[in-house]
Formats: C-alpha cells, structure tokens, sequence
C-alpha cells in the first residue's frame, strides 16, 4: 500500500498545460529570408499558391498551406540557407476581425462551455485523427467545458473538416440550418475546410468550408494539432459568450 501511495505522489499528471511548439521536426510557421532573386522560383514551387512574392520579401497564406515544405526545399537549393519551418504551431484566426489567436487563450477557463458538433465533408481522416486526441488524458479537452454532441440541434459550432465534395455539400447546408440561432458559428478545421484548394478543381469538388456556409474562425495546419483545435475552440467559446 505504501508503495502505491508513493508512486501515486511521484509520478507526474497525465494531463498537461497544452503547448503550441512541437518537435524539432514539426514542420510549423515559416521563417527566415529569401534572396529576392529566388523569391519566383519559391512561389512557383507551392502546389496551393499560399507563398506568394511580395516585392524584395514574401507573405504566406496559411489558410491554404499545406506545411509541404516545398517552398523551403526551393529555397534550400537555390542559396543553400533562408526559409525554415519552425517548431511553432501557426494558430488559429477568426474570419471576422482576421486576428491571429494568441496563447492567452488557454489561461482564462471560468465561464466557458461550447456544444460541437463535427461534420467530415470529405476528408482523408488526418484531422479526424488529431481531433480524436482531443478526448485523451493529456489534451483532456473536458477540462475548458467543451464537449462534442450527436446533433447539430444541440450544437453552438460547427467543426468542419476536409474539402467540400458535392456529395456532401447538402449535408453541410443542412447542418448549418439545423443549428439553434442566431449565435451559431462554422469552424474551418484543416488546409481542405480553410483553403480547399489541397485536391485542385474537379467535378467532384465544391471547395472551402466558407463557400458553403458562413465561417468564423480559420485552424490552419495539414492537419492541424490538437493543440491548434483546442485554441480554436476557446476562442470560439469566448466569442460565444461575447456574443450573449
């Protein structure tokens, strides 16, 4: 008995404060220079668009960026040195005021409660895998007052992942419309939800979360971590209570 209690004491708790840098080999916000001689043949190289020359300097969209690296690869074997991922998660945006979620959000967790309800519109199920963490010991998303519901009808946001397909447009319409209002809100979960150019143009294809229905905030990322969501969701939960 007293080596249990002991080892009770000694052993860390499984839940942890939630972080936004991951390892060294996330591949996570892009830094660093470009020689602008190179900036073309870097934005020639993005299969989404997202990293665009700007001048003598460049800006990434990361609503549609894949974190392929591509860029960084054009970058490394043209000047041998300049852009790099870094270990930081880009967070979340909101649609409305296309301001960046910072950390702060995870401190204030009084007052807080989110109803979701995720739709699949047609992913490949890498986020769907990210966000099946959210559950666990160590993201312990219970903990801000979030909780994932069977119905849109008891839903306050909409978590949407993966690129529109045409099969499943009327599905997402009619999730939407479900929704209790008129305080409802559209999460974007994904570069497919955020940006939909991952699979290109075809007949099968409708596009971007917001081409349908209405988003408020952005979760970049392919796919984005759990640690992105959670941020996501807290903020979509205080802007819930703003709202009220």
């Amino acid at each position: 008995m007293f080596k249990v209690l002991q080892r009770i004491f000694k052993d860390k708790i499984a839940t942890e404060a939630i972080s936004t840098t991951g390892s060294d080999r996330l591949r996570g916000k892009i830094e660093g220079s470009c020689p602008s001689d190179m900036l073309a043949q870097c934005a020639a190289s993005c299969p989404v668009g997202a990293f665009k020359a700007s001048g003598e300097d460049y800006t990434v969209d990361y609503k549609h960026c894949l974190f392929c690296g591509k860029c960084v690869e054009a970058c490394a074997a043209s000047a041998g040195e300049g852009l790099q991922h870094s270990s930081k998660d880009v967070m979340p945006f909101m649609a409305e005021a296309c301001q960046e979620v910072t950390e702060e959000v995870f401190k204030n967790k009084l007052g807080r409660s989110l109803h979701v309800r995720h739709l699949d519109a047609g992913s490949c199920n890498a986020c769907d895998f990210e966000m099946g963490a959210l559950g666990n010991s160590y993201y312990d998303l219970h903990r801000y007052g979030i909780a994932f519901v069977a119905s849109p009808r008891h839903a306050d946001l909409l978590m949407v992942t993966g690129v529109v397909t045409r099969n499943l447009e009327q599905a997402l319409r009619m999730s939407y419309e479900a929704m209790p209002g008129p305080d409802r809100m559209v999460m974007a979960c994904g570069a497919c939800a955020a940006g939909g150019d991952t699979y290109g143009e075809t007949y099968a294809i409708v596009g971007a979360a917001d081409e349908v229905v209405p988003v408020d905030i952005y979760v970049p990322g392919c796919p984005p971590r759990p640690s992105q969501m959670i941020a996501a969701l807290l903020a979509a939960a205080d802007m819930m209570r703003e709202k009220k």
